[in-house]
């Protein structure tokens, strides 16, 4: 059952410490904040659906503690979505609130306005009462979903349970602040947003990307204490050569959101190391609310192709075909999960939100991985990612992985016996064949590859495998 008090409740209790720095220039502090949050609430009735299309924004922020507050479950999307995919979700779930930009307020007919704060509107679409079960809190898309009908349903102790042990492994304290790298509503932004409240600390909102150099300007400005990113995101800090910037001020880098590939991680490592910087590689998913795992950043050189230790107070297993736990070292099979932060089942229509469903906190990852002697836990790939090639079993992830590392940027996709792989540079084809080859021991001839402008990725970095032609 939900939790009386969670980590957003009475964020005044900070009374005016900075909680948000603004790109204008402007520092809202707690008080500020939740008095704001206090005057959205008063048009807010418990237990009615609402959608946030979120930006990295005070409004956002505001809109999204005043619903928890408020008991008020809402689905986290990109203020960017595409109108036709938002009218489908519209139509399919029937929201009674809408907590978006004032500029995409004019495209929802038949609401009404009731309150706003900046730039954004509160919207009362009218829409009649539905079920909702009583825990639900937050509906969230899982990686490279936004838009589909499918949404992960979190609770409020999912929140709670997550927020609380990210807080704790991160060491998050008052004084620290985080730049917004992420999109709000993707699960690893959000925890983010998350752990730094919950502690009183401050984040400093953008929606700049790493390759502007206002991003740059800003995160150096406000003297941003921690950074956190995807695989893709460290690709580009490769690029933008992290090694040799003078960031005095950064504590604190983070990575999670798929494999970082182990050379990439040690060098990130050892550039940390050198900085004086906690560097921590991290694991989870939407139905885990964020975070499963972490590696201690004293051991980053050493293990770089670890997703490391359970957070506090989670659990994982190794299970054999059968669904028992393999107590062997160094057996690969699937990873199982267990702890409270462990989200119910997927919602893909308004029926879906009053399911109740008990999955005893487990979560199945899909993932295939090992336990170390170390204690420690390594992902080898995924169930859902291995394709058979004239009977030899092909991991897609391991051939990405070991094409990133040649610099060649890729996608593999395909069924048993026809793999495709996706490059980018019609340069890269001849060096990808050989490269491939080598890694499997099959004939260049038994992949097919396809040069395409760019490889499809989400607001997060990650691969939209369905969007490749």
């Amino acid at each position: 059952m939900m939790r009386d008090i969670g980590f957003h409740d009475d964020l005044g209790r900070f009374g005016d410490a900075p909680a948000l720095f603004a790109e204008d220039g402007r520092v809202i502090g707690y008080r500020e904040l939740e008095e704001s949050i206090a005057r959205l609430k008063l048009h807010l009735q418990p237990r009615c659906l609402a959608f946030i299309l979120a930006e990295n924004g005070e409004e956002s922020i505001a809109g999204y503690v005043a619903m928890l507050q408020a008991r008020v479950p809402a689905a986290l999307l990109a203020a960017s979505l595409n109108p036709a995919l938002l009218a489908d979700l519209l139509s399919l779930y029937r929201p009674r609130y809408l907590w978006l930009p004032r500029d995409r307020g004019g495209a929802i007919s038949g609401a009404r306005e009731v309150h706003g704060y900046g730039r954004y509107v509160l919207l009362d679409t009218g829409a009649p009462d539905c079920p909702i079960h009583p825990d639900l809190a937050l509906l969230t898309t899982t990686s490279g979903s936004t838009g589909s009908p499918k949404l992960v349903r979190q609770t409020y102790r999912n929140l709670d349970t997550n927020t609380c042990a990210i807080a704790e492994y991160l060491g998050i304290q008052p004084g620290d602040r985080a730049i917004t790298a992420l999109p709000m509503n993707y699960v690893f932004g959000l925890s983010v947003i998350n752990s730094h409240l919950a502690r009183g600390a401050s984040l400093v909102l953008t929606d700049r990307g790493l390759m502007e150099k206002e991003f740059w300007a800003l995160l150096k400005g406000m003297e941003a204490t921690s950074l956190s990113g995807v695989p893709y995101t460290f690709q580009m800090l490769r690029q933008l050569r992290f090694n040799r910037m003078t960031l005095p001020h950064i504590k604190t880098l983070t990575q999670a959101g798929g494999k970082l590939g182990a050379e990439l991680a040690r060098e990130f490592a050892i550039t940390c190391r050198d900085k004086g910087i906690k560097f921590f590689i991290m694991y989870g998913a939407a139905e885990a609310t964020a975070r499963m795992s972490y590696l201690p950043p004293e051991h980053a050189v050493e293990k770089p192709d670890s997703i490391g230790i359970a957070i506090p107070g989670g659990t994982f297993e190794i299970t054999d075909e059968q669904g028992f736990p393999v107590t062997k070292l160094d057996v690969t099979r699937e990873l199982l999960y267990l702890c409270h932060n462990v989200a119910m089942c997927y919602a893909s229509s308004r029926e879906d939100l009053a399911r109740r469903v008990d999955n005893g906190g487990l979560l199945r990852t899909g993932d295939i991985a090992r336990r170390g002697a170390d204690g420690f836990h390594y992902i080898v790939g995924r169930k859902s990612r291995f394709i058979k090639i004239f009977g030899n079993r092909v991991n897609l992830e391991d051939v990405e992985q070991h094409l990133r590392t040649l610099g060649v940027d890729s996608a593999c996709a395909g069924e048993d016996d026809k793999m495709r792989v996706f490059v980018t540079s019609e340069a890269d084809n001849e060096r990808a064949a050989v490269a491939v080859s080598e890694l499997t021991g099959l004939h260049h001839s038994a992949f097919t590859f396809v040069t395409i402008g760019e490889i499809p990725r989400n607001a997060a970095g990650k691969i939209i495998y369905a969007a490749l032609p």
